[in-house]
């Protein structure tokens, strides 16, 4: 597993491990049982605080990407179908109006974030199916 750190991102360094653990994840990259490199040794290998590795993995513990147990390696969790999709739906329903905010702001009209969107999604589709 190959995180990085960077520094012009300006989301929180958590969320940018966050968001690179998923996309291994839904690449392939990263394999259900995979695991992951303890809180204390990837805090070293980025440079940061531990407490900042242990809240990402916390956060990924509890959207189900990742297993935790005292004592053990983080784990690449099987995939699961959500039971309750509307906590989910409503989940990424917020943070997508906040994208959405954040590009209007920025300038973007709407069918141009529609087509990032679309073009986002089918990469995503392309990798996760190869």
């Amino acid at each position: 597993m190959l995180l990085t750190i960077n520094e012009k991102d300006s989301r929180p360094i958590y969320l940018q491990i966050i968001s690179q653990v998923k996309e291994q994840v839904s690449s392939g990259v990263l394999k259900p049982g995979d695991e992951l490199p303890s809180v204390r040794d990837l805090a070293d290998s980025l440079g940061i605080n531990m407490h900042t590795v242990r809240s990402a993995y916390l956060k990924l513990r509890d959207q189900g990407i990742i297993n935790l147990r005292l004592g053990r390696k983080a784990r690449i969790a099987p995939w699961q179908k959500t039971a309750n999709l509307t906590i989910v739906r409503d989940s990424i329903s917020e943070r997508l109006r906040e994208l959405i905010i954040d590009a209007l702001l920025s300038g973007m009209s709407a069918d141009s974030f529609r087509e990032l969107v679309n073009q986002q999604l089918k990469e995503i589709n392309e990798e996760v199916n190869r």
